[in-house]
């Protein structure tokens, strides 16, 4: 079978983990991820990556929850697609019981998936467009942004180099003032979406 894999760059690195040595996946295209600010925006690409793939692929994992504006997103796409489960990103990792859990814990929380902690500040003054303010640091922003937060909470998917993920949070939490706790979290979901995507290729092979 093919499988085409349609996903966030913040989550290239859990994709990436759990397919890179399958021979099923055949397709990969990993989409910008400040895409998210501009939510219909990023329906269309995803529509477009997804249909793109048709005739190439059997089926298509997509690395996105739902994010705002993918409700009903698999009802129009041309090939068969299993997606995660999940408000957004932090949510497909966490769970969502866990991620309301860590909120609960503390309102104010910064999440810090792998994705974001290699992003870190520089991908935040990116997708926030903070340096195109003529006479202001991005840092002006960043304090303001960050008043009303706590903490930042590192997210371990158990992906290997925790400990430089770990560090790059921290440098993230030292610059909006922040402390830093951690946890770790499943790949299931992940996992489950997948099976979903095999599943559907080998119906649309049968068929």
């Amino acid at each position: 079978m093919k499988i085409g894999i349609v996903a966030c760059d913040i989550l290239k690195r859990e994709v990436e983990f759990l397919t890179k040595d399958d021979p099923d996946f055949t397709e990969r295209i990993y989409l910008e991820f400040a895409l998210h600010t501009d939510p219909p925006a990023m329906r269309e690409k995803i529509i477009e990556s997804v249909n793109g793939l048709k005739g190439k692929v059997d089926a298509v994992f997509l690395g996105y929850a739902t994010c705002n504006s993918l409700e009903g997103v698999l009802d129009v796409l041309q090939v068969p697609t299993a997606m995660l489960d999940g408000a957004d990103c932090i949510g497909a990792l966490l769970g969502s019981d866990e991620y309301a859990r860590q909120k609960k814990i503390c309102i104010g929380t910064w999440f810090s998936s792998p994705g974001w902690a290699e992003e870190g500040i520089d991908g935040l003054v990116k997708e926030l467009h903070l340096d195109s303010a003529e006479g202001y640091e991005p840092q002006f922003f960043l304090d303001m942004i960050f008043e009303s937060y706590q903490r930042t909470l590192f997210i371990d998917p158990g992906i290997g180099d925790a400990e430089t993920y770990r560090k790059e949070s921290k440098d993230f939490s030292d610059t909006v003032h922040l402390k830093l706790d951690c946890t770790k979290c499943s790949l299931d979901n992940f996992r489950d979406a997948i099976k979903r995507a095999k599943e559907l290729a080998l119906e649309a092979r049968a068929s």
